[in-house]
């Protein structure tokens, strides 16, 4: 990963928030996406000459009164200004923050206990790295014939870069790349070596579609929205989903899908077994 990943997402929101955002002309001769260093400088009271060094990562230790000044002026969201905060304290080889553990392969029995009561419904637990620690039937209905949990230790995210098969399971395969990564990048520490030993052998193994967006300014990956999947063997799938964060020495996600539709509660149901309608739509 980048060694100036404060750097890269203050760019990166830099030029993704538009003049008129912030109440700036946006006038026609303009050759910089989004705001000038200059304007976010003005809109947070610091020089250009430091924004410029904070961006470049000749300086990595702003002090928090700058960093609220700059999110606001970014105009950040709360997850935006934390993971801002996370950059700079690991940056600052806080002694505070320990070395990171290894990923684990355990689930806790209250964990399992959960995606037990969640039966039919398809839910997966996945580690930092994105292995696939557990899941409901629902969900090993739907990965099985897709591929995903082929092997000892299955992977989506080594599933979704390396197998072929995974671009023609999702429809909207650069969405779900990108939340892969986004998750790789801001769920671990900088310095955590087993998320760059699994990234350099991506790298390796995926090529360009990955080593890019490793290399690519940080982008916060979504935690909930819609997810389309064509299944061999009940057709499109339109699934709401929802991920749940579960905070420990190793974090743990939780993900839970629900059919966005009635043909694909119907779907979900020929593939569980369930009753009709067993498996609510959900409404808007």
């Amino acid at each position: 990963m980048s060694e100036n990943e404060l750097g890269a997402f203050l760019r990166a929101r830099r030029e993704a928030v538009t003049p008129t955002e912030v109440g700036l002309p946006s006038g026609p001769r303009r050759r910089t996406p989004g705001l000038r260093r200059s304007e976010v400088a003005t809109l947070a009271g610091i020089s250009v000459e430091y924004l410029t060094r904070l961006e470049q990562g000749r300086d990595r230790h702003p002090s928090a009164q700058v960093l609220g000044a700059l999110a606001d002026a970014l105009r950040l969201t709360v997850e935006e200004r934390i993971h801002l905060r996370r950059l700079e304290k690991e940056r600052g080889a806080d002694p505070c923050c320990p070395a990171a553990v290894a990923p684990t392969e355990s689930v806790r029995p209250t964990v399992r206990a959960v995606l037990d009561s969640l039966e039919p419904t398809p839910a997966v637990l996945l580690n930092r790295l994105a292995d696939v620690l557990a899941c409901t039937t629902g969900y090993r209905r739907i990965a099985e014939p897709l591929g995903i949990l082929d092997g000892e230790r299955p992977n989506l995210a080594r599933y979704v870069f390396t197998d072929e098969r995974a671009r023609a399971a999702y429809p909207e395969w650069d969405r779900l790349a990108d939340d892969l990564v986004g998750h790789l990048k801001t769920e671990s520490m900088l310095d955590d070596s087993h998320v760059r030993g699994f990234t350099d052998e991506l790298t390796v193994d995926a090529g360009a579609p990955f080593a890019d967006r490793i290399a690519a300014a940080p982008v916060l990956p979504r935690r909930s929205g819609l997810q389309r999947i064509t299944h061999p063997g009940a057709g499109p799938l339109r699934l709401e989903y929802e991920t749940f964060a579960l905070p420990d020495a190793d974090p743990q996600r939780l993900i839970v899908y629900v059919p966005a539709d009635a043909a694909t509660s119907a779907a979900l149901d020929r593939l569980t077994g369930r009753r009709p309608g067993g498996l609510h739509v959900v409404n808007g």
